[in-house]
């Protein structure tokens, strides 16, 4: 579904990506992580064609889309739901119009139709419709605004790839453990290619078969769970060595056990 070949990007002089390549399956769950600027949360704006590379490809479902031009790759968007870490919701709309904002804009359903797909969404992702339909976003605590707008990304696109940044920083245990019970739940159900980028490795642990670590711009890790704690790269080493304790904890007890 992805394809992220030889990818070399940089600001100015500064480079971020040195030379990158992976690619994630049409219903594999990949976590990207990394120390902060390392350069995770720029392969989500390239391969959302919101920056190109100085050097390499970025392929989504077998097409290049610094190829494209801008409508065309409009169009390749709508196979990708994108959850920002603050939810990006619309803060002047109410629960449902956000949820239903595509289908509002871009559609011919009546208000009555975008407002029952906008319910049955918002009990797909775990939210009691009648108590938040018509309240605003700021009256919603952080994980119910997460998943808000994971019920929008999918009643807007019914997208073939998810892809999450930072989606669990700031959430207390509760909401973070819902959150990824739903990324989960997308990915199982659903079949949709997963990224998610995140630094909070021990939430990252319980539902997804493969992780990368990028360092300085690099690949310095990709493979399994067990890869991963065997690893004897110095800069995975120097990466996992402030979680330690926890990671091994949650691997002892099998801690969210998603799946």
């Amino acid at each position: 579904m992805i394809e992220i070949k030889n990818v070399s990007f940089a600001y100015g002089e500064q480079p971020i990506l040195k030379n990158i390549s992976f690619s994630v399956g049409s219903s594999e769950s990949v976590v990207v992580m990394g120390p902060s600027g390392s350069g995770k949360s720029t392969i989500l704006r390239l391969i959302l064609g919101l920056e190109c590379p100085q050097s390499g490809e970025i392929c989504v479902d077998g097409q290049n889309i610094c190829h494209l031009k801008e409508k065309q790759k409009q169009d390749i968007r709508k196979k990708i739901g994108m959850v920002f870490q603050d939810g990006a919701l619309f803060d002047s709309m109410s629960v449902w119009e956000n949820v239903g904002f595509y289908l509002l804009e871009h559609t011919d359903l009546s208000i009555d139709e975008v407002g029952k797909k906008a319910v049955e969404m918002l009990g797909f992702v775990g939210l009691d419709a009648n108590e938040i339909m018509d309240k605003l976003p700021e009256q919603l605590s952080g994980g119910m605004q997460r998943r808000v707008a994971i019920g929008r990304s999918l009643l807007s696109t019914a997208p073939k790839a998810m892809l999450y940044d930072e989606p669990t920083t700031g959430l207390d245990p509760q909401s973070t453990e819902n959150v990824l019970e739903l990324i989960a739940k997308l990915n199982n159900e659903r079949q949709i290619a997963t990224i998610v980028v995140t630094h909070q490795i021990t939430d990252a642990i319980g539902f997804a078969k493969r992780f990368i670590v990028i360092v300085e711009g690099e690949i310095a890790f990709d493979g399994t769970l067990e890869e991963l704690r065997d690893s004897k790269n110095l800069d995975v080493l120097q990466f996992l060595a402030p979680f330690r304790l926890s990671f091994n904890e949650v691997l002892k007890k099998e801690f969210f056990n998603y799946t």
